[in-house]
């Protein structure tokens, strides 16, 4: 069974933001969405955990599993955020509190979803710290986020993130405000979250270099509508949409450099 199933997707926030949107996401695989800012590509990932604002106008299924997550009610929506699904954002000193420490935040999480005593939360959240290759794991339970660099933070972020074991990852640009070097890290371990976990993974980025090192299939979205779908060798070998090989163009080396604007 697939892990997340998109159908007919539209979501309408006073304007169509997201129009006829259709994905599969497979336990051990990274699916990617390109396009530019305000394609529809965040929307679609918070669509997904029902984050959308109360006006707005959903229509067409998402499903985790065999669970229909459009229409449903907030305590069971709630089962799902975390549990099943769960989601990194770009930047994690928004999604990370504070005025809390990383020990407080993972255990707190574990310990609602998962029923674990104290004791047991804080094994867990030690291995997790440990999985994310956090240095000194012991330590770092008793720091702020505030205490760590940038690309730390978002493995705390990661390891929040797969701390209930989710099915689902939802990655939104969560390498756009690091460094080439931690940027390559972050994208190799969730390459091997991927394998080791059977994660089906949904990486949300307006760069195609970052889905040409780990992903598996692409899509590629423009102002609310995917023009283009397929797996990452026959993307980037031949791209059959002129607004796929302008994105190609933005990359170094790329032989599209001379692709015209798609207005």
């Amino acid at each position: 069974m697939s892990a997340l199933t998109i159908t007919d997707l539209n979501v309408d926030l006073g304007r169509p933001v997201v129009r006829g949107l259709s994905l599969t996401l497979e336990p051990g695989k990274i699916q990617g969405l390109a396009g530019e800012s305000g394609s529809g590509k965040t929307v679609t990932s918070l669509a997904v955990l029902g984050l959308l604002p109360r006006t707005a106008r959903v229509t067409g299924s998402i499903r985790v599993g065999e669970t229909e997550i459009i229409g449903l009610r907030t305590g069971a929506l709630n089962r799902v955020r975390g549990r099943r699904v769960a989601m990194v954002f770009q930047d994690p000193s928004a999604s990370l509190h504070p005025q809390l420490t990383v020990g407080h935040q993972l255990t707190d999480h574990v310990r609602t979803h998962m029923k674990l005593d104290r004791k047991a939360a804080k094994a867990h959240a030690l291995e997790l710290l440990e999985r994310v290759r956090v240095p000194d794991p012991e330590a770092a339970l008793g720091r702020y986020p505030h205490q760590f660099s940038g690309g730390q933070r978002q493995r705390v972020a990661i390891a929040i993130a797969l701390a209930c074991d989710p099915d689902v990852l939802l990655a939104d640009e969560p390498t756009t405000a690091l460094d080439v070097t931690v940027q390559a890290g972050i994208l190799r371990l969730i390459r091997d979250l991927a394998d080791e976990r059977r994660l089906a993974v949904l990486l949300v980025t307006h760069d195609l270099g970052v889905l040409s090192a780990i992903a598996d299939d692409i899509a590629v979205m423009r102002q609310g509508v995917i023009v283009e779908s397929a797996t990452r060798a026959e993307l980037f070998i031949n791209p059959q949409h002129a607004y796929t090989r302008e994105l190609l163009s933005a990359m170094p080396g790329s032989p599209y450099e001379e692709a015209p604007r798609v207005d």
